[in-house]
């Protein structure tokens, strides 16, 4: 079937009302109003003692599998923050000619995926730009947590455990399997390029955060999805967040072979790593926290600790190195 292609402005409405508004993800009864033509805003109310949870995140390093991503990534966010997640709204922004058939996709993944983690679809905006040359998706988040139970004003203290949850570098692996696999194909079977191109099966945070948030005996203090900059960057801005100092275990940071083997082939770091469906934690009791998620079949490690100076310092056998402010992925080096 022959293909159309859209222009700069706004996407036809006969599109919107084929593909977002005669098509919702899930139902919450939370949400008032969702998307419809017209309709700028979404309303959400609330039960009392409940306070909403807000994150916004876009994705930018990759167009492949972009309206999964983008849903994930902003979940998280909010599963950071130990919210109950509601639903979103989508910015998406694309170049002109795109092929609608391209938009389509972006769509079913938006709205299969909101529809498996429950969340309704309340709204969003779609343009056609010569702002961007490439798809760009940004995600708004909601969620709903109980104020008693907010994790906003915890204390953080030296000693505290920090714990990392499944794998560094999950998602820049899957992402660089993907968008290079011919390259790689060059040197690794296809086995091994097929179960690291699956890794974003993992993204999800949710199911960590839950578990987490129920084990009163972990003294749960924070939680922080690891992202662009990977773990080093996700540990100097836990540690920005609590001002104070950390020592981490490089050595004990999970890692999978395929995300050593793709780093080494690509000369990246895989700890500066994109590593969205990992997540820091701090509690009082780590080793608590540690056996709830691994009860819960949660891969999980105490990696480090809080320190009561600001020094910020990782550990590789026997060395230790100043952990620094993040700067750019180390994907950006590949892609």
């Amino acid at each position: 079937m022959e293909d159309n292609y859209l222009t700069i402005g706004k996407v036809p409405e006969k599109l919107l009302s084929r593909w977002v508004f005669s098509a919702p993800a899930a139902e919450r009864p939370e949400v008032l109003q969702g998307p419809g033509l017209g309709e700028d805003c979404a309303a959400v109310e609330l039960a009392a003692g409940e306070i909403l949870i807000l994150s916004t995140d876009p994705i930018t390093a990759t167009e492949e599998n972009i309206g999964y991503l983008a849903v994930h990534v902003t979940l998280n966010d909010l599963a950071a923050a130990g919210a109950a997640p509601i639903g979103l709204m989508a910015t998406i922004l694309l170049p002109p000619n795109y092929p609608e058939s391209r938009l389509e996709q972006i769509f079913m993944e938006l709205r299969q995926t909101a529809a498996a983690q429950d969340l309704a679809i309340l709204g969003g905006h779609t343009e056609v730009t010569d702002a961007v040359s490439r798809a760009v998706v940004s995600i708004a988040g909601v969620g709903k947590i109980r104020k008693e139970k907010a994790l906003l004003h915890k204390t953080m203290q030296a000693g505290d455990s920090i714990v990392m949850t499944k794998y560094a570098g999950l998602e820049g692996t899957a992402i660089l399997a993907k968008a290079k696999a011919a390259e790689l194909s060059g040197r690794f079977g296809t086995d091994f390029i097929r179960r690291a191109q699956t890794l974003d099966r993992f993204l999800s945070v949710l199911p960590e955060s839950q578990t987490a948030m129920n084990c009163d005996a972990a003294g749960l203090k924070a939680m922080h999805d690891i992202t662009e900059g990977g773990v080093l960057g996700a540990l100097w801005e836990l540690a920005a967040k609590a001002d104070m100092g950390l020592e981490a275990d490089l050595t004990a940071v999970p890692i999978l072979r395929e995300t050593i083997e793709i780093s080494e082939f690509f000369d990246i770091n895989p700890y500066k790593l994109i590593s969205s469906g990992a997540m820091l934690m701090i509690a009082e009791n780590g080793g608590d926290l540690v056996e709830a998620l691994t009860a819960a079949e949660i891969p999980a490690k105490v990696i480090g600790r809080l320190l009561p100076s600001k020094e910020r310092v990782a550990c590789y056998a026997g060395i230790r190195q100043a952990i620094l402010p993040p700067a750019a992925d180390e994907i950006y080096k590949v892609l």
